[in-house]
């Protein structure tokens, strides 16, 4: 029986061992993070190479912190995820890099409020379309 105990016992951690490594050299791992107050823009580079921009406003969390607050980001140990402590906020990087920013419910506010935008532009071509007994009919 303790042969059997040792061999399962060293098959798993090599299964282990691969999906860590797996995990450390994959897209979603940050190798830094940095907040550039000039550009307001949180910057993380992934260990592929990639560089990611965000501005914290679309963050959740973090869009009420100072410049001083958003440059004290911090790694996780493994480069999954961004913490920042003063303001107790916790931020996945392979959420990032797939867009999204925070909770379900986040995510649905950000939606909403962009929808809601409206230009000049827009709102003339709605009276205009209201005038004409509304939205034109498609034609496919």
């Amino acid at each position: 029986m303790s042969d059997w105990v040792d061999r399962e016992l060293r098959r798993s951690f090599r299964r282990a061992s691969r999906v860590g490594e797996a995990v450390r050299s994959g897209a979603s791992r940050a190798v830094g993070a940095r907040y550039d107050a000039r550009k307001q823009r949180l910057v993380v580079e992934l260990a592929n190479g990639v560089v990611l921009m965000l501005p914290p406003r679309l963050l959740q969390g973090l869009q009420d912190g100072t410049p001083g607050q958003l440059a004290r980001v911090r790694l996780s140990p493994q480069g999954g995820g961004l913490r920042w402590d003063e303001l107790d906020v916790d931020l996945g990087v392979a959420g990032l890099a797939a867009g999204v920013f925070g909770s379900r419910i986040w995510m649905s506010e950000l939606a909403r409020q962009a929808g809601s935008r409206t230009s000049p532009r827009k709102a003339a071509a709605a009276r205009e379309n209201g005038r004409r007994g509304g939205r034109p009919r498609s034609r496919s």
